[in-house]
């Protein structure tokens, strides 16, 4: 699986099989990507990742990856995991993958339902 951002100077690709396809309605999210984020993770050791990319410290558990030129955010990474999320908005072609879970749904904005019967956690 490969993907990059919107400009094309962050690259990332893995050949492990991704895991936890969800999306996250979190406030954070939401601000930063204008919406819902979708992603999934990978061991952060099968992800290999090209150009640069500008952490931010969103929280006192995580971090955010953002291309520093097109401002695309790609990627999660909570400090004590030794898993990465990235975007699936990102990956160039067909994911192969299927929604498990709405995250952080507490949260999500009040111009939209959640209706399409996945899992739903607060």
């Amino acid at each position: 699986m490969k993907g990059d951002c919107l400009c094309g100077a962050v690259s990332f690709e893995t050949d492990a099989t991704p895991q936890g396809a969800s999306m996250c309605h979190c406030g954070q999210c939401r601000k930063q990507s204008g919406g819902i984020w979708s992603s999934a993770y990978v061991p952060e050791a099968d992800l290999t990742i090209t150009g640069p990319v500008s952490w931010f410290a969103s929280s006192d558990t995580a971090k955010r990856g953002i291309c520093p030129r097109c401002g695309s955010f790609l990627f999660w990474k909570a400090h004590d995991e030794d898993t990465i999320s990235f975007s699936l908005g990102s990956v160039n072609g067909p994911t192969g993958l299927t929604l498990s879970k709405h995250i952080f749904v507490a949260d999500k904005g009040d111009y939209y339902e959640i209706a399409d019967g996945v899992p739903q956690k607060d």
